[in-house]
C-alpha cells in the first residue's frame, strides 16, 4: 500500500490542473465585448447601411 498516497495525491492534483484548466480555457474564449459597427459605407449603394422598404 505504500503507492496508495502518491496515487492520491497525483489524483488530486491532476484533478486541481483540470479545473484550473477548464476555467482558464473558458475565461480565454468568452466573448464580453461588443465588436465595432463599420458605418463608412455609402448608405445610398449600401444594402447593409440601408434600409430597403417594398420591392427591390
Amino acid at each position: 500500500m505504500k503507492f496508495a498516497g502518491p496515487g492520491a495525491a497525483s489524483a488530486v492534483a491532476g484533478a486541481l490542473l483540470g479545473v484550473v484548466a477548464v476555467f482558464v480555457i473558458t475565461a480565454a474564449a468568452q466573448q464580453n465585448s461588443r465588436p465595432e459597427i463599420d458605418r463608412s459605407g455609402d448608405a445610398s449603394s449600401s444594402l447593409l447601411n440601408n434600409v430597403e422598404y417594398g420591392s427591390r
